[in-house]
């Protein structure tokens, strides 16, 4: 009977992005992965079904649930952006913080690797559908869903960005705020313009 190993998603992950910043995403096999991490590739498998999993794989899956369920249970009283940022806001809260590290080397990898980050506009295309779905539970109309969805991602994904620079200590829910605070002041200068 095999030895149960302690963490081993957790070792994989580890020794697939020490792996993927060494020699590439392309050049890393599952195989050179799981030995790395000292575990079998059939291990690998049951962790993990292919390797963009690794950098794409549970973490996302429960970003994406934390988000929507908090959109729909944010007061009944908020306008939709602010659902969608109390949305944003529990899962920068309850899934992504004390993560920075790790987000910014799964960034790195991601921006370096086309096919990756081809993944991550598929991944980002997903989370617009699902805070849509969830503002049009709330009883937004569609269009309005669909466009408010658009800027939650669309702030998600700057205060990501700036989250995951190697020299940032800004928390991201900070980070939110501040990107909120710029769309806003966009949207009010666009409009007293005409």
């Amino acid at each position: 009977m095999p030895r149960w190993e302690p963490n081993a998603a957790g070792r994989l992950q580890e020794a697939a992005l020490t792996l993927f910043e060494q020699q590439g995403y392309a050049g890393t096999t599952a195989a050179e992965i799981a030995a790395r991490a000292g575990l079998s590739e059939r291990t690998f498998f049951n962790h993990f079904a292919t390797k963009h999993e690794v950098i794409f794989g549970a973490t996302a899956e429960l970003l994406l649930r934390t988000i929507t369920r908090s959109i729909v249970a944010a007061p009944a009283e908020a306008s939709p952006l602010d659902a969608v940022m109390h949305g944003l806001q529990t899962a920068a809260g309850n899934v992504l913080d004390g993560y920075q590290a790790l987000s910014a080397r799964r960034r790195q990898i991601i921006d370096a690797t086309p096919e990756l980050r081809e993944r991550d506009e598929g991944k980002r295309a997903g989370l617009i559908d699902a805070i849509a779905t969830a503002l049009r539970e709330r009883g937004v109309d569609a269009d309005a869903a669909f466009l408010t969805a658009g800027a939650g991602a669309v702030i998600l994904q700057a205060a990501d960005s700036r989250w995951t620079r190697p020299e940032n200590d800004t928390p991201l829910s900070d980070l939110l705020a501040d990107t909120l605070t710029s769309l806003r002041g966009i949207v009010e200068a666009a409009t007293a313009l005409h």
